[in-house]
């Protein structure tokens, strides 16, 4: 989808590359704070939505943060998050040693990496001891689970790991450090996955932002086969001041197209009709110049993969109206030109 947006803008921006937009466009994160979020990759839901509006991201790191919270195990921390990211004053740590790990994410614990480090740096785990830790709490192994509570806390000589007390870390703190990390893991995504999700929802959001146009076409393009989601969409390109112009067999293609200041309606969202006519369609078009009746159109289309049904939405959908009939007209006519 992406994709096609660059496409479509490089017809009138040649040197247009998705890699060379700014990281940091103000008016895109002014959209995302404004709930402008319809068609955004992963930011579109009406939680997550609120959430966009609650917290106005301002970065890359926010939208990461916003995208691994969103989920049933960090979600409880989204209130705090968001309180504490607008007035940093709130922030608290349980101890002190956790502000390195968690200050990025306003004292929350939101990924998996931190998981590991806390491991790390309060228990003494090695890389790979935390690492597995955090595997058996995110696979919901509860023995395991059991069984490293007294290890974090209390250390084991044959592991090497000290634990939390022997590095100067309250038992209480560390049991409330634990259960904590537990409740938060189940669920967690590492922010390895977190920050590319984020990269292409800010990618969505940047093209939504300043080339509505192109990017709404190629959104509408990709979900061609979901009338439901092709009428949202064209309330939100409504929304946006972008005129969606009917199917016409004159110029339409078989995907959504920017025609002028509007977005032409793609032949391919019509029910019961292929896409090799359709490009069969814009060849006899650039072949021979436009259809110019209805028989023009039966007798240069040939039988070929053309067929009544198809003909019959043609008309019903608006895509001959071209031709300067009503409808009906058309209707009652078409049959027997095809047969003739």
């Amino acid at each position: 989808m992406l994709d096609d947006a660059v496409k479509t803008v490089q017809k009138t921006q040649p040197g247009f590359k998705l890699a060379d937009i700014p990281e940091n466009d103000p008016e895109t994160y002014e959209m995302l704070a404004a709930g402008k979020t319809s068609g955004v990759f992963q930011l579109e839901s009406s939680g997550m939505t609120g959430v966009c509006v609650s917290l106005k991201p301002q970065n890359i790191e926010d939208i990461t943060a916003l995208i691994a919270l969103y989920r049933p195990g960090p979600m409880d921390s989204i209130p705090k998050f968001i309180a504490c990211k607008h007035d940093p004053s709130k922030v608290t740590y349980l101890i002190p040693q956790l502000e390195p790990i968690l200050s990025i994410t306003y004292g929350c614990i939101v990924y998996q990496e931190q998981v590991i480090e806390i491991f790390r740096t309060l228990g003494g785990y090695s890389m790979g001891q935390a690492d597995n830790i955090r595997r058996a709490i995110s696979k919901k192994k509860q023995k395991i689970i059991d069984a490293e509570r007294k290890t974090f806390v209390y250390g084991d000589r044959e592991q090497k790991i000290d634990g939390c007390i022997a590095r100067g870390v309250p038992e209480a703190v560390a049991q409330s450090i634990y259960d904590e990390i537990v409740d938060f893991a189940n669920y967690a995504f590492n922010k390895a996955h977190a920050v590319c999700y984020a990269v292409v929802a800010y990618q969505t959001a940047y093209l939504k932002c300043h080339y509505p146009r192109q990017y709404m076409a190629a959104l509408m393009t990709s979900v061609l086969d979901s009338a439901t989601k092709i009428s949202g969409y064209i309330a939100e390109c409504r929304e946006l001041g972008i005129p969606v112009l009917p199917p016409d067999i004159n110029h339409s293609e078989d995907y959504f197209t920017v025609e002028g200041d509007a977005i032409r309606f793609g032949l391919g969202a019509v029910k019961n009709v292929g896409r090799g006519l359709i490009r069969s369609m814009a060849a006899k078009r650039a072949e021979g110049g436009a259809f110019r009746s209805l028989e023009d159109f039966l007798e240069r289309m040939g039988e070929g993969e053309l067929n009544k049904r198809a003909v019959e939405n043609f008309i019903k959908c608006g895509a001959m109206d071209c031709f300067g009939y009503h409808r009906s007209e058309l209707l009652a006519v078409y049959d027997q030109m095809m047969d003739s």
